[in-house]
């Protein structure tokens, strides 16, 4: 009897470790699913300038990002707007079309025009240099579902670029706009409020290309490419907007072949 008293506890004490390794593996298969399912992405916008002495900090988070979003799905495209273009360093990479998009975003926010900006999945906007808030929408925006995706796929000719796409959800008023980004550049500032510097800068939006879908989920959008666009140091990302809401429904990179 002794010994039976003595074996039935360590086989007790065996199918007790057992019971937890087998819960514990149970567990982690159950919430396995749901992590996989998490399919949310982040496209950041960051409205910026070479004449803006608060802007260079928002680019070195922007790059920051970039370098540590690698593999994920998250879209950087920097724009750089043209209004301090009249206050003594003409910025060689502004644009009136990005002022536009700046302005027509307000219409969905409070806070004035400004820069640094940055607005994430056309749905909130933030100070482009605040790491806590922004890094925080990342986190869960990445978190979140979304029911919608963008498949594209150019064919490189010459000067322009053919993208087939396949979008899966809703296109009542929704569009498709293809960003033509260079990846890196570096500039000489010579006067303004960074004069002196040299501003190194990440995902610079060069063209910015919209088609309305019209109901169609599926076709091609030909767009002219800048004379010095190179496979090796430039991208094109895609993504649908609802015109009216801002609402970024997905988005993409676009296979170059």
């Amino acid at each position: 009897m002794k010994s039976v008293k003595l074996i039935v506890p360590g086989i007790w004490l065996t199918l007790v470790f057992i019971a937890a390794m087998l819960i514990n593996k149970t567990s982690a298969q159950t919430q396995q699913p749901a992590f996989l399912k998490n399919d949310g992405f982040a496209v950041l916008e960051l409205f910026t300038s070479e004449g803006c002495s608060s802007c260079p900090p928002a680019e070195a988070l922007l790059a920051n990002i970039q370098q540590h979003a690698a593999g994920k799905p998250v879209y950087v495209l920097a724009y750089h707007v043209d209004y301090w273009d009249r206050l003594g360093w003409k910025d060689p990479f502004s644009d009136a079309k990005f002022t536009a998009r700046q302005y027509q975003y307000n219409k969905q926010f409070t806070r004035e025009v400004y820069t640094p900006q940055l607005i994430i999945n056309g749905k909130a906007e933030y100070i482009g240099s605040d790491a806590t808030a922004i890094e925080g929408a990342i986190s869960t925006a990445l978190l979140g579902s979304n029911t919608a995706t963008l498949n594209l796929k150019g064919q490189l000719s010459k000067d322009s670029l053919s993208v087939a796409y396949n979008f899966s959800g809703i296109v009542s008023d929704q569009q498709l706009i293809l960003a033509v980004v260079q990846r890196q550049a570096t500039s000489s500032v010579r006067a303004g409020e960074n004069e002196g510097k040299t501003l190194s800068h990440v995902q610079l939006v060069r063209d910015l290309c919209s088609m309305k879908l019209k109901g169609q989920s599926t076709g091609t959008f030909t767009i002219t490419l800048p004379k010095q666009f190179s496979v090796k140091d430039w991208e094109v990302i895609g993504f649908v907007q609802d015109k009216q809401k801002g609402a970024i429904a997905a988005a993409a990179h676009v296979g170059l072949e």
